[in-house]
């Protein structure tokens, strides 16, 4: 049975997005808590630390049964090597010896630079048996059904969507793309979902980010907003007896997708497990996105584009 969370490895990467590094003596305790609990959807990439990361949760996943686990990884067209016979299976190929697995249950074409012709490069290792599931991540509903239509001549299916979509970022339901997927059979799953953090309740104009890291230039402007939206999403949170940085993802949970949760410590997957199990009613999820459109803050980062 798929979890309703991924737990996400971008920070074992060590990129400098997060401002700390983590070390595999920090990270083996979370990982073992997760698999406990049954959260054990994990999802990587490559471009997460040039490898670092799924090398970190490849010795892992090699001291527990093959069966117990899900993997999703992905195929970065910026980081292909065009000299391969076909970039894409070498790709796969790499991250399946540093994941110690041949079989990835998601693979992801990263984002659409370059697309569709991935999309074309992808089919024989879709065909292969070593993918169960094909998935896209940041393409537009454009890009989408461009691909769905590549792959269904060829007896294929996208059967997984990768966006940015918090109470922040609403585009890809604006846009279409969570009903797209509604109807299309396919799961959404939405990163991001706290915005690295800052919908946790834990940072405000007293308590900054990493001042040097990749998210600190984004979100330590805007604290002053934040710290009005999690504070009026306390009050939420205390009526039902969790931390505020339940509540964004309990949020996406009700709005039908699959949020991955960034996990480097065993308190974040507790709050996961507890946030699997919040239900909110129809008036909360909706006063929620009115204190979220209230902030009116821009949360769209360099990599990604308005899903319009």
């Amino acid at each position: 049975m798929t979890p309703k969370i991924a737990l996400g490895a971008w920070a074992w990467g060590n990129d400098g997005t997060f401002g700390h590094d983590f070390t595999e003596n920090e990270l083996r305790p979370v990982f073992n808590a997760a698999q406990k609990s049954g959260l054990n959807l994990w999802d990587t990439a490559f471009v997460y630390g040039m490898g670092r990361s799924e090398e970190v949760l490849g010795k892992f996943l090699r001291t527990v049964p093959r069966e117990s686990y899900l993997i999703s990884t992905k195929f970065t067209p910026q980081c292909a090597d065009l000299n391969a016979p076909n970039p894409v299976t070498a790709m796969y190929e790499g991250s399946a010896e540093r994941l110690g697995t041949k079989f990835i249950d998601y693979f992801w074409i990263h984002n659409p630079v370059g697309a569709p012709e991935w999309t074309r490069k992808l089919i024989p290792l879709a065909k292969s048996g070593n993918i169960g599931k094909i998935g896209l991540s940041n393409h537009n509903l454009a890009e989408l059904k461009e691909a769905a239509e590549i792959l269904s001549a060829e007896g294929l299916k996208v059967s997984a969507v990768q966006n940015h979509y918090s109470l922040l970022n609403r585009s890809s339901e604006y846009s279409g793309i969570l009903e797209w997927c509604k109807d299309n059979g396919a799961v959404f799953f939405s990163y991001m979902v706290l915005e690295q953090g800052a919908l946790s309740g834990k940072y405000d104009t007293a308590h900054h980010f990493p001042k040097e890291s990749a998210r600190g230039q984004v979100y330590n402007p805007v604290l002053p907003q934040l710290e009005v939206l999690n504070s009026a999403m306390k009050k939420i949170a205390d009526s039902h007896n969790v931390g505020v940085a339940q509540l964004p993802v309990a949020w996406a949970i009700a709005k039908g997708t699959l949020p991955i949760l960034g996990v480097t410590k065993v308190k974040h997957v507790e709050d996961a497990v507890k946030a699997s199990e919040l239900v909110l009613s129809d008036s909360e999820i909706k006063e929620l996105e009115k204190l979220a459109e209230k902030a009116d803050i821009n949360t769209v980062r360099v990599w990604e584009k308005e899903m319009k």
